[in-house]
């Protein structure tokens, strides 16, 4: 559903990401992780057309990224940053249907599917007529969920989506998260810091350095085969895992 082909990009002082390969097959949920600077997000707007690669290709639904067809390619993408990037001055409501509106979908079908997707995420309707500002964080995510979803996209590209959440709702958002892509069965991309949350979402992790793929696969593979150190000691870094891959269901997605 997305394949990165020996990508790379370069901003004016550095490159971001080089010789990327890699592939998210229709249904999975692949997991970034890395630490700050890898290239993680660049990867993602690279596959919402919202940079270009300065060598290789990146290919959606069939469909290479070019130029010329971005936008129209960017319509099946749904798109989730961490702050949830709402519109202030727009209600939620406004919001969530502004790209349904600017294609001019029929009224009737944009009613229908903000109700669908008010259900789907968990978000009482009378919410829809709020501000940004007078939702609280968890609320705020459900609604940039809601967008993305809006024209019901192949695939989803999340970038630290509960990163900016208190623990209680963050861990609320991951158990509905992970039950919303295993009944949506969309393609996901998703970034994240947390090698925990990586696992808890993904058995396909793939782990970066410097703008490069290190290692790929499993969390019990990146633990108990680590194909060089900066693995190793990353993985070390991280702590409380191995009773959460042993969770029931745990990795499922």
């Amino acid at each position: 559903m997305i394949s990165f082909e020996a990508v790379s990009h370069a901003y004016e002082t550095a490159p971001s990401v080089h010789d990327i390969s890699l592939q998210v097959e229709a249904g999975e949920t692949v997991a970034l992780i890395g630490p700050s600077g890898c290239g993680k997000s660049t990867l993602l707007k690279l596959a919402a057309g919202l940079l270009e690669p300065g060598s290789g290709r990146i290919v959606v639904n069939s469909h290479e990224l070019r130029p010329g067809n971005s936008a129209e390619i960017r319509q099946r993408i749904g798109y989730v940053i961490q702050s949830g990037g709402l519109f202030p001055h727009l209600t939620a409501r406004n919001n969530v249907t502004l790209a349904a509106r600017y294609l001019r979908r029929e009224p009737q079908w944009i009613d229908a599917r903000i109700a669908e997707l008010a259900e789907l995420v968990r978000l009482p309707s009378e919410l829809l007529d709020r501000y940004p500002g007078d939702l609280s964080g968890g609320q705020r995510q459900r609604i940039s969920l809601m967008r993305a979803l809006m024209l019901n996209p192949d695939v989803l590209l999340l970038d630290e989506p509960l990163g900016a959440l208190d623990p209680m709702v963050r861990y609320e958002l991951q158990e509905e998260l992970r039950q919303l892509f295993d009944r949506l069965r969309k393609s996901v991309l998703l970034v994240t810091h947390d090698m925990a949350e990586a696992a808890f979402f993904s058995r396909h992790i793939v782990l970066m350095r410097d703008g490069r793929i290190v290692q790929q696969g499993s969390y019990e593979q990146l633990a108990t085969a680590p194909t060089e150190q900066f693995v190793s000691d990353f993985m070390r870094a991280q702590r409380g895992l191995l009773d959460l891959v042993n969770m029931e269901g745990a990795g499922g997605a």
